[in-house]
């Protein structure tokens, strides 16, 4: 289900100077098809960027929206009670788009002290969607993610426009476009061009095939449509699939992506939510543990480090690697000690020895196919526990497999040919994967310099180069284990049934 649960936690941090980008070409994230016209090709997109679609109706924002009730004005009218926070704006640089908002301590706070507490009847769960936690459990057991309903539900909304009760938090969504505080959309709304920015890294095919995933999510809403009674009682007649083409929902998905809250102890149905004065206006940090949390009738922010007045409000993102916050929300962390790079190692199942391998790997804690993750300043310590696995694959004389399996541990003997010949294959690995990349890590790093670099490419370019040099420790680990060894003239054994690395 991978795939499919796209989100595991909030929104995070990364450092450097705000650069926005251009949003894909139908500007709001909320569109929808005209309701006169079933017609696939009567998709309603909006090309003004401060155009806002619903029902149908284009309301352009620009000057009128001085007059309309902001966000937080329109939460303490339905029920938010006096909080210690403020909506600021934050300008994009080289963005014809209007300034992102941002929460902000509105006087000075200690920690424990709560932003705010939004109540329930302004946080949107599937159970408020869906009308019946049961059916609630059930869709998303079965058939869709989270994060597909959510969409839907808020699509459906939109269309009602002004007369929606959740007008302003939609407005806010749209005004957002799917981009975090410091960053560009997910590479999910991408253009195949600018997926090229990280050509060489799996998270390319990562992205590609989480696209996939949620064009079978997409494939499946018209199931949702009629197992939900509440959106079947509101919208009869417009089944999401004639409603929304795949291009909408994707880009739904992915605003929704980057602002919902995986809230703890609650029930199935409650879990994610939409919190307004939640992400995306939140910043993010990686080192923080502030967490919105579920409370009586609330969901509450208390913050973990003191504010002053007008500093940003943050809060943690969870354990994720750079790969999972550029997917999930369009940016890395520079900084995060959660990042890290999976490698994968097999025995080699036409080995006539396999099956004893396996048995001796599963009483290591090891499988036949085993990841092995490398995280970021922890490079040895990975090389050393693949090295292990390596030695295992490598042993080929029975009676040194008899004695493999009689003994405890992990140690396999293995002559100094065999552990040169490990160690080779793993510097070898290495430096294929470094190979594959269009670019080396100085160019990376000298690109980076550039201040009118593309936003997009500049994302996409700090994450390769931190992908590269958790490899080039990986590489230098090796070397340094090859000069470890006592005698440098052994030639590496020939290995039949090596492991194999991908």
């Amino acid at each position: 289900m991978e795939l499919s649960r796209l989100f595991v936690s909030d929104t995070c941090f990364f450092s450097p100077p705000i650069r926005c980008s251009p949003s894909p070409a139908l500007s709001t994230f909320f569109a929808v098809k005209n309701r006169r016209s079933r017609r696939r090709s009567s998709f309603c997109s909006a090309s003004n960027p401060d155009t806002l679609v619903a029902g149908g109706a284009a309301v352009v924002a620009g000057a009128g929206e001085k007059h309309e009730e902001d966000l937080k004005s329109w939460m303490h009218k339905h029920g938010l009670p006096p909080c210690k926070v403020v909506l600021k704006d934050k300008p994009c640089p080289n963005d014809s788009h209007k300034p992102i908002h941002y929460v902000a301590a509105s006087q000075d706070l200690q920690v424990g002290d709560v932003a705010f507490s939004v109540p329930n009847s302004l946080v949107v769960t599937l159970e408020r969607v869906l009308g019946n936690e049961t059916v609630a459990e059930l869709l998303t057991t079965n058939k869709l993610s989270e994060l597909a309903c959510l969409a839907l539900y808020l699509m459906y909304e939109k269309k009602q426009g002004k007369k929606s009760f959740w007008y302003p938090y939609i407005r806010e969504l749209d005004r957002q476009r799917g981009r975090g505080q410091l960053s560009v959309e997910s590479p999910l709304l991408w253009l195949k061009s600018e997926l090229d920015y990280l050509s060489g890294s799996p998270i390319k095919d990562e992205v590609i095939q989480r696209e996939e995933a949620i064009r079978k999510e997409y494939n499946e809403l018209d199931t949702v449509w009629f197992m939900a009674g509440s959106l079947f009682q509101q919208y009869p007649y417009d089944i999401p699939t004639e409603a929304f083409s795949f291009e909408i929902f994707k880009q739904a998905f992915a605003a929704i992506q980057s602002c919902v809250v995986h809230l703890q102890k609650v029930s199935l149905a409650r879990r994610f939510a939409l919190v307004p004065l939640g992400p995306p206006l939140l910043s993010y940090q990686s080192n923080c543990k502030a967490m919105l949390t579920a409370v009586d009738g609330a969901v509450e922010l208390a913050v973990d480090r003191p504010y002053k007045a007008g500093d940003p409000i943050v809060v943690w993102c969870g354990p994720q690697p750079n790969s999972k916050l550029l997917i999930n929300y369009g940016f890395v962390d520079e900084n995060n000690s959660n990042d890290r790079l999976i490698v994968e190692a097999a025995l080699n199942t036409e080995d006539p020895q396999y099956q004893d391998k396996r048995m001796v790997a599963q009483r290591n804690g090891k499988l036949s196919v085993q990841v092995f993750h490398v995280y970021a300043g922890k490079e040895r310590e990975a090389v050393l526990d693949m090295l292990r696995y390596m030695r295992l694959g490598y042993v080929s004389d029975p009676s040194e497999m008899e004695s493999v399996i009689s003994s405890q541990g992990p140690v396999c003997p293995v002559s100094p040919c065999m552990e040169r010949a490990a160690l080779d294959q793993l510097a070898d690995y290495f430096k294929a994967r470094l190979a594959g990349y269009p670019t080396t890590l100085a160019e990376d790093e000298s690109m980076l310099t550039d201040d009118n670099l593309n936003p997009k490419k500049r994302v996409a370019t700090q994450y390769v180069r931190l992908e590269k040099k958790m490899l080039h420790a990986c590489l230098q680990a090796t070397t340094d284990f090859i000069n470890q060894l006592p005698d440098h003239t052994i030639s590496p054994c020939p290995a039949p049934y090596a492991p194999l690395l991908k």
